[in-house]
């Protein structure tokens, strides 16, 4: 913006003031040059001064005028919280640090100050966030309820994202994201009843393996293989690396016929199981090993239309899996079904590797006739992609 000279010279004269610390110096200057007209750029030094000069009251009525200008000023906003929290108002100053730091620059393009500022203001939100979510606590803990595992796990979750603690998990599909479907980690046993059956298999199923592991690890490949050149993302450590490698049984809906050859009872019992069956596109079922102290970092899968299941074969030590908010360890024997595409990552923090069979199943809200036209979609998208 451009300013008349005068105006120009009293607004540097007031930034020099308020330089050397002299704020009595630069509101006489601000005054003479709002007579010009008021800025916002003057707006803000007087609220500067004002501060300067510990009337934070005065500095705050400045900061809402400069803010009235213009309602999106990161560094006006950050002042206001910073105001806020001198005349004890944290509470405030909280909510007005979250809408600053919701429209941020880049951390990079900021001076050492200004990022100094930023963290103080994120770890003063953290630190509501938690006093929060321990009040509520405390104030549910005399309520005797009746709620069962998956409904308290469920509320206890929702009490930390209404507190701020945590993010509400979202789907993040690579590929389809569908409409209307729910969002959830780990879905209930309730609806896969073939889990049972499943898990009645594991030592079959650990039998085969141990052939395979003895007779074909070399078959065993990277999971995260990009080509040359390809951007890597969070995968640079994993990628072409056996620290993460596997075994398909099923790949992109072909069945492996020489794997399943030399893992028979698992071939047929994955068969006699509701895999999702998408030409070109799905049953995937695989081994997937992890070497020890080796961590799978967040990521998301494909599509929403189908869910994976995880059944443990060779559990050496701790390993743990999160989903969205929600982590859990692995137990033998036990299979659990999730949405891949909240965020999830994994851990082997055993000094062993960890072994886990992997398929994809039908997501249970949707119909047959669904399924069979969001198959053709997505044959018709590949063949219009040329892909």
């Amino acid at each position: 913006m451009t300013y008349p000279a005068e105006q120009e010279r009293l607004l540097v004269e007031a930034g020099q003031a308020l330089a050397r610390r002299d704020p009595q110096s630069a509101l006489r200057l601000l005054d003479q040059a709002d007579q010009f007209g008021k800025t916002h750029n003057a707006t803000l030094n007087r609220a500067v001064a004002l501060r300067l000069m510990g009337d934070y009251h005065a500095s705050l009525h400045v900061l809402d005028e400069a803010l009235d200008m213009r309602p999106y000023d990161f560094m006006a906003l950050l002042a206001k919280g910073a105001m806020l929290e001198k005349i004890n108002q944290t509470k405030a100053a909280v909510e007005v640090y979250r809408n600053a730091l919701q429209i941020a620059p880049p951390r990079a393009s900021c001076p050492p100050g200004v990022v100094s500022q930023m963290d103080y203001a994120s770890n003063l939100i953290d630190r509501h966030a938690k006093a929060l979510a321990e009040f509520m606590k405390d104030r549910i803990a005399p309520l005797k309820t009746d709620l069962g595992e998956a409904s308290r796990d469920r509320f206890e979750e929702g009490l930390e994202i209404y507190a701020g603690l945590k993010q509400p998990p979202k789907q993040q599909p690579l590929l389809l994201n569908y409409p209307r479907l729910p969002v959830i980690p780990f879905y209930d046993r309730t609806l896969f009843p073939w889990l049972a059956q499943l898990e009645e298999a594991t030592p079959v199923i650990q039998a085969e393996l141990a052939t395979l592991l003895e007779t074909a690890f070399d078959e065993f490949s990277p999971y995260i293989a990009y080509p040359k050149g390809a951007p890597v993302n969070q995968w640079g450590e994993l990628n072409h690396s056996r620290k993460w490698s596997s075994l398909f049984l099923w790949k992109d809906g072909r069945r492996q016929d020489e794997v399943c050859a030399r893992a028979p009872q698992t071939a047929a019992l994955l068969e006699s199981l509701p895999m999702a069956d998408q030409d070109g596109f799905a049953p995937t079922a695989m081994f997937s090993a992890l070497q020890p102290k080796t961590h799978i970092p967040p990521h998301t899968g494909s599509s929403n239309v189908r869910l994976l299941t995880h059944l443990p074969l060779i559990l050496p030590g701790p390993a743990r899996f999160r989903v969205g908010n929600t982590v859990r360890e692995w137990e033998m024997g036990r299979a659990w079904v999730f949405d891949d595409t909240i965020e999830h990552e994994a851990w082997n923090e055993a000094d062993a590797m960890r072994v886990i069979l992997i398929f994809d199943v039908w997501n249970p809200y949707l119909d047959d006739g669904e399924k069979r036209l969001i198959t053709e979609m997505m044959k018709a998208q590949r063949e219009f992609t040329g892909g």
